[in-house]
């Protein structure tokens, strides 16, 4: 899988760190502030949006009072210790870190998260020596499935597309990684296990576990 490969771009939340699980209890705590409940399918409506792009959603979904800069620091509030303090590592992540630092592969996030919440989680898990560089989604024009995200950090690392290796857990992330002319391995999430059969078809390989890249 590394054949051919100067750079590996992550995800963030479900592909380098088990994040997903706290979402859906931010959710209801905080449109429960304004007496309203977590509709079905709310998760499915804003895979691969931006921090902001989510924010601009609530907001005009569901009507909130608050600016858009009010909804993501509350969001922020909620979530920075939980990503400092309580958010995991995927399984065999540091193991794989290190096998690419060993082969000279440059390192990059991609992800749809706030900057706040990225740095927190890298301070948390103790990675700040790893990547060479961090993008959000709030950085380019538009979120996954859009490429931009994954180009930007090509860019930044001075790397062609094609000699990119993504790591993602959703369709729309796996599809923003096509659609920027990468190669794309899917990760096992449970968050998104309903989705197994189509990330496996969207993406160039799967793994369950960093573990069997080693």
């Amino acid at each position: 899988m590394l054949t051919n490969t100067n750079a590996v771009i992550f995800d963030l939340d479900g592909t380098l760190v088990d994040s997903m699980w706290m979402w859906h209890a931010i959710d209801i705590e905080y449109l429960g502030r304004f007496h309203i409940s977590v509709p079905e399918g709310l998760q499915n409506a804003i895979e691969g949006f931006s921090f902001s792009e989510t924010a601009h959603y609530f907001k005009e979904r569901f009507h909130l009072p608050d600016s858009i800069e009010k909804i993501k620091a509350d969001w922020n509030q909620m979530a920075k210790e939980k990503y400092e303090k309580e958010v995991p590592l995927k399984p065999g992540v540091v193991e794989f870190l290190d096998h690419c630092k060993a082969k000279d592969i440059l390192l990059g996030i991609a992800t749809s998260n706030s900057r706040e919440l990225v740095d927190a989680v890298i301070r948390g898990l103790h990675l700040e020596n790893y990547f060479d560089c961090v993008m959000t989604a709030c950085e380019v024009k538009k979120g996954k499935p859009a490429p931009d995200i994954y180009l930007a950090v090509a860019d930044k690392l001075s790397v062609s597309p094609s000699e990119c290796l993504v790591f993602e857990d959703i369709v729309p992330g796996i599809l923003a990684g096509k659609n920027a002319g990468m190669r794309v391995c899917a990760v096992e999430d449970k968050y998104s296990e309903y989705q197994r059969n189509e990330k496996k078809k969207a993406a160039d390989y799967y793994i369950d576990n960093y573990f069997e890249l080693l």
